[in-house]
Order: structure tokens, then sequence, then C-alpha cells
């Protein structure tokens, strides 16, 4: 029995997640409902091939590969990876190795385009942007990340709508902060995830010295340690600009890196002492945890708990 192709049926059955297992790629990295790839599209040795399959969507932050796409829904996936396959054939194989069965089943052939719905990718609108945190479920979130002293000035609360895969409109609120490529890097308890196109921020302080952050969350900790440190401070946001980052480091004769103790974390910091003059890895600060807020949290824990044991913030006596 043939039927037309519902378009948005496979958008909202079929993960791109599961879609890339079935195809044999497995995330580098994943972060909130962020996961990185590295890109099956071009040779690459950083994964910079994004996944949030929450709102079903991917972006490629290391460029387009041949066919010139480089962010989307599961089918313009499909049609990058499977380039120069026709729309139908792309379709096709979506659900031949998804092995997700539609409702209503459907004969690939050229007559389908005419029938086809339009790919609509999820949007997202900001309603407002609060200069102070101001949402109690934020401030208990930050108070649980320890950085809620430091946060003004440095954190933003946002309300922003956002289209679905399924053409719903959700309301949400998060913490956020810019970056330089005019995005908003949101996070709360549940979702972690950007706005607009991802990027790195940038907060300028001393011309000699810079601090490099894997995140931003780390940064705030440092901060929380470090109150009057008049360096540059360049949060990457993402391990994708780790190239960028090596670059704007370079104008900087002391560059201070505290990267993640994570495989990915360890080998950007090795490529960063490698390649960037001046660097130096700090991530001692916080040895034997991830990183710089699992460090904080801990710390604070531990004074919390024994207020006469006589521990700094730095963890020293």
């Amino acid at each position: 029995m043939s039927a037309f192709l519902n378009v948005n049926e496979i958008k909202e059955k079929v993960s791109l997640l599961s879609l890339l297992k079935n195809l044999g790629f497995s995330p580098q990295k994943q972060s909130g409902g962020e996961h990185f790839f590295l890109s099956m599209l071009r040779e690459e040795y950083t994964a910079s091939l994004c996944v949030n399959d929450d709102l079903g969507v991917w972006y490629d932050h290391g460029g387009a590969g041949v066919s010139g796409i480089r962010s989307g829904s599961i089918i313009d996936f499909g049609l990058a990876y499977w380039y120069p396959s026709t729309f139908p054939e792309v379709l096709g194989k979506i659900l031949e190795y998804s092995k997700v069965e539609l409702e209503k089943s459907s004969h690939l052939n050229d007559s389908v385009l005419a029938r086809v719905q339009p790919v609509k990718v999820p949007s997202y609108k900001i309603e407002a942007i609060n200069e102070s945190i101001m949402k109690d479920a934020l401030i208990a979130y930050l108070k649980s990340r320890q950085i809620l002293s430091v946060a003004k000035n440095h954190l933003y609360e946002l309300h922003y709508t956002v289209l679905d895969n399924k053409n719903r409109l959700r309301n949400f609120f998060a913490s956020g902060w810019p970056n330089e490529n005019g995005g908003w890097e949101v996070r709360n308890k549940y979702f972690k995830g950007c706005l607009g196109h991802k990027g790195m921020s940038f907060l300028k302080g001393a011309a000699d010295k810079l601090c490099v952050f894997e995140g931003y969350f780390d940064f705030l900790s440092w901060r929380a340690h470090n109150p009057n440190d008049p360096s540059s401070v360049l949060v990457l946001n993402s391990l994708s600009f780790l190239q960028s980052a090596m670059v704007r480091a370079k104008q900087f004769s002391a560059i201070q890196v505290y990267f993640d103790h994570d495989k990915a974390g360890v080998s950007a910091t090795q490529d960063f002492i490698i390649n960037v003059s001046g660097s130096q890895d700090y991530s001692f600060k916080y040895a034997r945890f991830k990183d710089y807020n699992e460090h904080l949290v801990a710390i604070k824990k531990s004074i919390e708990n024994s207020p006469d044991s006589g521990l700094s913030l730095n963890g020293e006596r």
C-alpha cells in the first residue's frame, strides 16, 4: 500500500543519535544534551560535529563537507552523509539504517518529492534577558554549583521559547552568557546548550596574561578562588574551538590552561602546551577532580561539614 511520505513523522520517530550508532559512529564526548562526534562528513582530528537529540538538530563546527551542508535536521544530515544521493534515496537510507517503521508504508520514488512536507528545523526566540538571576530554581542550581556568589556581571537569566521537532512551542528559562558569535550559551539543572551560533567567550583583562577554560562554570569557579586576578579570560564553550583558542592565546606571553581531567581535556591541554609558547597546565589546581567546578563543590562541602577543619577555599590549611 502506497502513501505519501510524512517527513515530519521521520523527524519525530527517528533519533539522529540512534542512526549514527547504527552507522557505526560513537560520540567522543558528551556535554549536557550535546554529543560531539569526529565529523564523518570530512577529515578531522578533534570532535566538532555536535548533535542535540532533544531538539533534533546537528551542527558541524569545523565546516561543511563536500555537500556544503553543515547543520539542520536528521534529513539534512542524510543529504550530507549520502551525498549526492537524491532526496527520496536519502529518506530510504534513513529508514533502512534507523530500523524505524512509519505508520504508513511509502514507495520512495521521485514522485514523492512533490508531496513531501517541508523540513522545518526547530527554532527559538529569546523573550527576555535579565541582568540578575531571579528564578528560585536557577538560584538553587547555581548555589549547588557554588558559583552564585560570582554570578553577578557574568551570568544572565534568559527566558526563551523553542519550537521543537513536533512543532510545539515550549517555554524555558536558564542562566546564560554571550559568546563571540552572537549566540547565547544557556544552562540550568536539566539542560546545557546554545541559542544561536556556538562560539568562544572572551573577557578582556591584562594584556600579557590569559587564563583559558573549557567551560564557563569552570571559569566562574576559578573566579570564586581568584576574585582579584586581572588576567584576561578565554572560555572555549566547546573543545571544537581548540584551534581558534590556540591562535588567540599566542597574543599573550603567559597562558594558564584549565581543562578537564578526561581524555579529551588532557589531549587538548597537551596540544596547547606543544603549540602555544608560554602556556602551562594549571589543572593541578583541581587534582583528583574532573574539573575546577567539581573541585570547588567538594571543597565547599568539606568546609560546611567540617567547620573546624581549617581548609581554605583553595584546599589549603
